[in-house]
């Protein structure tokens, strides 16, 4: 910068008041543009020299929003088929495994090129002839765990609307019949869902983030209120035990484990962070993991001394609905599970692009800009995308579309979120959790 006395004149300042200017618009094209896409307008650097605008809070937000959905609900009976230390014990080993995944990734993501890492980028590295296999099976497990997003609102939205009316109303008759039509809420949720589903980054997403875990904070509130102040017509407590082993225990610890899934998100956000150095990518997932793992702790300890062995798969609706305070805990979740959606939405994209073209990213090609070539000769050796281009307005409107319209679609005409469940966790979930992290860094470790 110049440095300017005091005699300066008018002329004289107004470069320095243009670009400062051109900062604030430069921060503001930067928001907008995740709709859409990049300004029309090139850069003059290459995209391996641009720094995150991500922060830390941010990331922790949208990787914690990420790992937290309704299977909050069902820890307690989790809980309740093992016994009480058992219970608090495998949740934090579940939380743990799926921490060293992620810290993982994070290790093979500085492996690829610049601010350009995904699951294909650390494929090329590793197994090349598999990366389209990787990216299918991670765009079906998010898609379907999307498609199980709206099937949740679909089936909760008709109790809310029936206790919100009956607890704010002094009326004995019922709601109008529309509105205890599920596919009519999440055709309504349409209007909110597609245009966060547009948008680019993930950091874009954070305010709903924050919105979100303000809902999660509240069924803590619920949880913990009705242990110490039971409501009028909650059942009876059944027994409660610290170790006790059930046969249902096999089948309750998995859902434990694929609580804690949300490694599809965390290349985006090492992307995206600023200064994404190894300690602050720690911080991010130390901080969404603790936080999550204290969160299903809280949900399973009250909720299993609230109910003992009498707890049932869906801790809120053990509550009864007849008040207010319970009723908005039921459209916390809706809410919670509404804005999690283009967390979903986001990887499933960015996955299928790599599945209809894979071979965007096979040959790297070395960048035309004479500026620090030591660094750029370095990141050719990475993996990363072809070009290091962003996807073109054209292919992410379509894949966009294609991938909430078939969602919707799929929502509207199906009931059976087990069926779904089911599905997503044979494909993407294991293949997510448990089997990338430690093959992709094994790879990565025995080529370096």
């Amino acid at each position: 910068m110049t440095r300017r006395s005091y005699g300066t004149t008018a002329a004289e300042t107004t470069p320095a008041l243009s670009d400062g200017v051109q900062e604030n618009e430069n921060e503001v094209l930067d928001e907008s543009r995740a709709l859409l896409g990049r300004a029309g307008e090139p850069q003059n650097k290459p995209d391996s020299k641009k720094d995150g605008h991500a922060t830390l809070v941010s990331c922790i937000s949208n990787l914690l929003n990420t790992i937290i959905g309704s299977g909050m609900l069902t820890f307690p009976l989790a809980m309740a088929s093992s016994g009480l230390i058992p219970g608090m014990i495998t949740c934090v080993i579940s939380g743990s495994i799926a921490a060293f995944g992620l810290y993982l990734l994070s290790l093979c993501a500085t492996k690829t090129k610049h601010r350009h890492s995904s699951f294909h980028a650390v494929s090329q590295l590793t197994f090349p002839g598999a990366a389209v296999f990787f990216d299918a099976a991670i765009a079906t497990k998010c898609f379907g765990v999307s498609i199980s997003y709206l099937i949740i609102i679909k089936g909760l939205m008709p109790n809310v609307v029936e206790s919100l009316y009956h607890a704010l109303t002094s009326e004995s008759t019922n709601p109008p019949k529309w509105a205890l039509e599920g596919r009519n809420w999440i055709s309504f949720f349409m209007l909110i869902l597609v245009p966060l589903s547009f948008f680019r980054q993930l950091n874009s997403l954070r305010h709903t983030s924050y919105i979100a875990l303000f809902s999660v904070a509240y069924l803590l509130v619920i949880v913990i209120t009705c242990y110490y102040w039971p409501l009028n017509g909650m059942p009876e407590a059944g027994e409660i035990r610290l170790i006790h082993f059930t046969p249902s225990f096999v089948s309750n610890f998995p859902v434990q484990v694929f609580a804690f899934t949300c490694a599809q998100n965390l290349f985006p956000i090492y992307n995206e962070l600023k200064n994404n150095s190894q300690a602050r990518m720690n911080i991010v997932v130390g901080g969404s993991i603790g936080t999550a793992t204290l969160t299903y702790e809280i949900i399973a300890v009250f909720g299993y001394l609230t109910f003992g062995s009498k707890v049932g798969p869906n801790i809120i609706a053990m509550y009864p609905s007849t008040t207010v305070f319970v009723a908005v805990g039921q459209l916390a979740i809706v809410i919670l599970v509404l804005f999690s959606y283009a967390l979903q939405v986001h990887p499933c994209r960015n996955c299928l692009d790599k599945v209809f073209h894979p071979g965007h990213v096979v040959v790297p090609v070395k960048d035309t800009v004479d500026e620090d070539e030591d660094d750029e000769d370095e990141d050719q050796d990475r993996g990363g995308d072809e070009h290091a281009q962003e996807m073109s307005v054209l292919k992410h409107f379509l894949l966009t579309t294609g991938i909430v319209l078939s969602g919707f679609i799929i929502a509207y005409l199906v009931d059976d979120l087990r069926l779904v469940l089911s599905f997503v966790g044979a494909t993407g979930s294991t293949t997510i959790s448990f089997i990338l992290p430690g093959l992709f860094f094994w790879k990565v470790i025995g080529d370096i």
